[in-house]
């Protein structure tokens, strides 16, 4: 009965305010009703809703780097945050919850919803056909439609082998081969072993002799294990630069209270932790958030949203500017870094070269600061360890790319890719 209520309020709520992709805002909210022209509507009538995993006011992390990218791009298309952002955050990744979440944007007139975590997946894809005026946009999944329900992510792999060039770079600098990385999971995500095979491909080009060690937290966002675990990883395996997957700064605080260096991500760290963050891999949310709203504004209806948007997933890397580093810490990066990162950015960006091919970096610095780069035909192989029924086990090496070969597919960067690379440690 509390659902047959909350329905008819929400398709009341929607009657009076939604306009699906700009459309007319008189019109209905119930399925096949909506037909506005976007062009005709003015700024002021879009709306556009947000579900976060954590606090709007965070200022670092994850969802802090998603809010920033909405308002800003926001702001670049004349639209106000202050009235036309309607917000949930703190949601957890629980079915019931984000479905409440949706409907409580939907009922707010929302023409566009952003959901920003894994598991808000399901829900949103259930949702996105019973609300068929409202766009759903979903980030890091896979789930998707025909008209009004797209998935977004990207090449933050690319990101990674950079921020990793920062850290090898500093690992030599120390005389530390050791290098943490706090994790939100392993093997178990292509997602989180994307990125840390990535950093660790990344460390490998200027310190071959590096490992690094993976102590996987088994949460997205988990504060109080993200200091712990990035301790233990400096006090039970000698690590000199901490690195993470995961939403806080707090690795990065543990290796300035500990006296050595980190790699933050999602946002620039540096103000957390100014004795020792070096960079940090980042997202420019707001370059996808910008041609997403865009597209909803002008597409002519909520049916028309996945075309607009060229496909049901969107995938940019350096190249589009949705991924890169944060400015370096001149105080605590190792000479040359820069030069070598945007050496390799060059690689990356003209499509010379991409991180998971069968064709290995080798990168020095030379004595007036700039950096030389061979490149060598070397297979990609796994760490000789296997993922069985998510249990990881003792295996044999596995030639992943060929010496020379191509890149391995998107598919499994996005997809599949359950292995770490040679030269990553289990720290569990």
């Amino acid at each position: 009965m509390k659902k047959r209520i909350l329905a008819l309020i929400l398709a009341m709520g929607m009657t009076l305010g939604l306009a699906a992709c700009g459309g007319d805002s008189s019109s209905a909210g119930s399925a096949g009703s909506s037909s506005g022209d976007a062009s005709a509507a003015a700024p002021s009538d879009f709306k556009v809703g947000a579900i976060y995993i954590n606090s709007r006011s965070d200022t670092a992390g994850y969802t802090y780097a998603h809010h920033h990218g909405i308002t800003t791009a926001m702001e670049e298309l004349g639209l106000d945050p202050d009235t036309q952002l309607a917000i949930q955050d703190n949601v957890k990744e629980d079915y019931d919850a984000v479905s409440t979440a949706v409907d409580n944007l939907v009922g707010e007139g929302c023409d566009i919803i952003f959901g920003i975590s894994f598991g808000y997946m399901q829900a949103m894809a259930d949702k996105a056909e019973e609300w068929p005026d409202v766009i759903f946009s979903h980030a890091t999944g896979y789930m998707s439609n025909e008209t009004n329900f797209n998935n977004y992510f990207g090449r933050a792999y690319q990101a990674r082998y950079l921020a990793g060039i920062a850290a090898g770079l500093k690992s030599l600098e120390t005389g530390n081969n050791n290098i943490g990385f706090v994790a939100a999971y392993g093997r178990q995500y292509a997602e989180t072993s994307s990125g840390i095979n990535g950093f660790a491909l990344g460390v490998q080009a200027v310190n071959p002799d590096a490992t690094v060690y993976v102590k996987e937290l088994g949460a997205w966002a988990d504060e109080v294990n993200e200091s712990a675990f990035a301790k233990e990883l400096i006090q039970s395996f000698g690590c000199g630069v901490i690195s993470q997957h995961c939403d806080s700064a707090q690795p990065q605080i543990a290796a300035q209270d500990a006296g050595v260096f980190g790699c933050g991500y999602n946002s620039d760290m540096t103000a957390d932790a100014p004795q020792a963050h070096l960079t940090a891999a980042i997202w420019n949310w707001n370059v996808y958030y910008h041609t997403a709203i865009e597209a909803a504004m002008t597409c002519g209806g909520a049916e028309n949203f996945v075309d607009a948007m060229g496909g049901q997933a969107y995938y940019g890397g350096l190249k589009e500017n949705f991924v890169g580093v944060s400015p370096l810490n001149e105080a605590t990066v190792a000479p040359g870094t820069q030069a070598a990162i945007d050496a390799v950015t060059d690689l990356i960006v003209s499509g010379e070269w991409d991180v998971f091919t069968g064709t290995k970096l080798h990168i020095t610095i030379n004595e007036d600061g700039t950096a030389s780069i061979e490149q060598e035909a070397a297979p990609l192989m796994t760490d000789g360890k296997e993922l069985v029924d998510g249990e990881v086990v003792d295996a044999e090496p596995v030639e992943i790319v060929a010496a020379g070969g191509p890149s391995v597919e998107d598919s499994v960067i996005t997809g599949t890719m359950n292995y770490f690379v040679a030269g990553v440690e289990d720290a569990n």
